[in-house]
């Protein structure tokens, strides 16, 4: 049943030193065909020219300038200056489609029960300014993943800026635990698809550019990403343990990537700030079966990916 209201969108934008880019994404919720919309910039202690090009907005948008703390704080923040009952985020180095909310608030309106809407975003090499390939999505249309995610089961999502919410639904998530430097999308992510119903959008009505300061996003052997699942698998496993199968599983990835780092730093005479009492706190909270999974997990994780592998049992 459609609803005939026009509820309020929120676009929550988040911004660090993105002066070259952040005018076009202001500029792309601002000219979106729906409304009402109210476009919520956080800045999250820019040292570039940022916060002029912000506040050359005026009223046409609510600036939020703060003392740098990190994405998850800029979330947190913004999330709280809102007051729409449908909320969008948006990098400030990404842009949307002017039909995108339009398109995202009707599958609300039709789908009542879903907390969430995912769209497909589509990648742009910003250097040449050429398309170079669509976020995957793990279905379309309407989706119930509950049952799936507390089995552990892992989900193909797009970035942050392809993800939408009820305002009831990610009240649930928020805030963000903020040691949440960079990554926070993780969290809201994986945490939305165990709480409600949602939706798949298979249209790609987000633009993200891929350029020199995020080019290293998709690469799964960089250690900042790996490591970043040590800090993501706790703080879910704490307050949604409905997630311990997909919890442990990203924990065991980012616990490869601790092993292997560390060694690496040793080696170069670099003191690591790892996460040692996190790994203690996340061990202290598993049953012996739990840990033994784990071990084995990141053993399977460490291994030459070329090498053949004798602890290929469904470890993946």
């Amino acid at each position: 049943m459609v609803r005939s209201h026009t509820p309020l969108v929120s676009i929550i934008i988040n911004n660090y030193n993105y002066g070259s880019f952040i005018a076009q994404a202001i500029d792309s919720a601002l000219n979106q065909t729906y409304s009402p919309i109210e476009v919520i910039v956080v800045d999250d202690g820019s040292t570039d020219n940022s916060r002029e090009i912000i506040t050359s907005y005026g009223d046409k948008i609510t600036p939020v300038l703060k003392k740098n703390g990190g994405q998850a704080s800029a979330y947190n923040a913004g999330f709280a200056a809102t007051s729409g009952s449908i909320i969008c985020f948006l990098d400030s180095d990404d842009f949307f489609l002017p039909e995108k909310v339009a398109l995202v608030v009707k599958v609300f309106q039709v789908n009542s029960e879903i907390g969430w809407c995912f769209n497909t975003v589509k990648l742009i090499d910003e250097k040449i300014n050429k398309e170079i390939g669509l976020t995957r999505l793990s279905g379309v249309g309407k989706c119930d993943f509950r049952d799936s995610v507390k089995n552990g089961t892992s989900l193909y999502v797009p970035p942050s800026s392809g993800l939408c919410f009820r305002r009831s639904s990610l009240a649930q998530i928020l805030p963000i635990p903020e040691v949440f430097i960079n990554g926070a999308d993780g969290y809201p992510m994986k945490a939305a698809p165990l709480l409600s119903p949602g939706f798949m959008l298979e249209q790609a009505l987000t633009i993200m550019r891929v350029h020199s300061d995020n080019n290293s996003t998709f690469r799964q052997d960089r250690p900042q990403l790996q490591t970043k699942n040590l800090v993501t698998a706790y703080f879910l496993r704490v307050k949604f343990p409905q997630l311990a199968k997909i919890c442990n599983r990203m924990f065991a990835r980012g616990l490869s990537a601790y092993w292997k780092y560390q060694v690496v730093y040793i080696r170069y005479g670099v003191p690591y700030q790892g996460h040692r009492e996190l790994i203690a706190n996340y061990f202290a909270r598993l049953s012996l079966p739990e840990k033994i999974e784990i071990i084995l997990r990141t053993v399977y994780y460490s291994l030459p990916k070329k090498a053949a592998n004798p602890l290929n049992l469904a470890l993946k």
